[in-house]
């Protein structure tokens, strides 16, 4: 959607490869149907926003906690929440984010159905062992959300839409966010699709602020 003061939203920051945007895409989808909230997609280039978050050195993970985080847990958050995924590394997964998230915004912008594209996009990488910079998959997610392709792979390199990748890559990095994905809601910041659940109470009955 586009953004509207009158409309109560769901800030959502995410990178467009990312396994856990993907899996908790349709409970977000559903939190924000069921509160009457838009979502406002803010993806963002991952390796700028985590280097930031983590002081300046991007992460040095081990290969216990690499296939611990990367592996076992979504393989069962893919179960729990009913999300089809891969269970391997996707084969075009260090492409570049920029042509996929520009569609996303460009169709945002244009007041196309963002919600949709994006859950398509992400499926295609994470269901379907997709390309998320090859136009052929992403002509194909568009088909499956329900739009045109072309239009979209046009706009999503121009240096309008662009500039509001950047944005969002700045705004994740001066707002403190640190992972994808990481909800807003109200100012109060939800990171992991784990708190979806936590976020889904707070439109019904936000939480206290925290003692400063």
């Amino acid at each position: 959607m586009t953004e509207n003061p009158d409309t109560p939203v769901i800030e959502y920051f995410y990178s467009i490869h990312s396994a856990f945007a993907w899996i908790g895409a349709r409970k977000l989808e559903d939190i924000a149907k069921a509160s009457g909230r838009g979502i406002i997609h803010k993806p963002f280039d991952f390796i700028p926003v985590i280097t930031a978050a983590n002081g300046g050195t991007y992460l040095n993970i081990s290969d216990a906690r690499m296939k611990y985080f990367f592996g076992r847990e979504i393989d069962r958050w893919a179960e729990y929440r009913d999300q089809p995924c891969i269970h391997t590394r996707p084969k075009w997964h260090d492409e570049p984010q920029a042509l996929a998230s520009g569609m996303v915004l460009a169709a945002q912008a244009q007041g196309l159905n963002a919600d949709a594209l994006s859950h398509e996009i992400l499926g295609m990488h994470w269901r379907d062992d997709g390309n998320i910079n090859g136009r052929d998959d992403l002509a194909r997610a568009c088909q499956a959300a329900g739009l045109d392709a072309e239009p979209l792979l046009q706009a999503a390199l121009t240096p309008d839409i662009q500039a509001r990748f950047i944005a969002c890559t700045d705004e994740a990095i001066t707002r403190s966010v640190f992972g994808s994905p990481t909800y807003v809601l109200d100012g109060d910041m939800f990171y992991g699709q784990d708190h979806l659940e936590m976020m889904e109470r707070a439109t019904k009955q936000p939480f206290r602020p925290s003692p400063e």
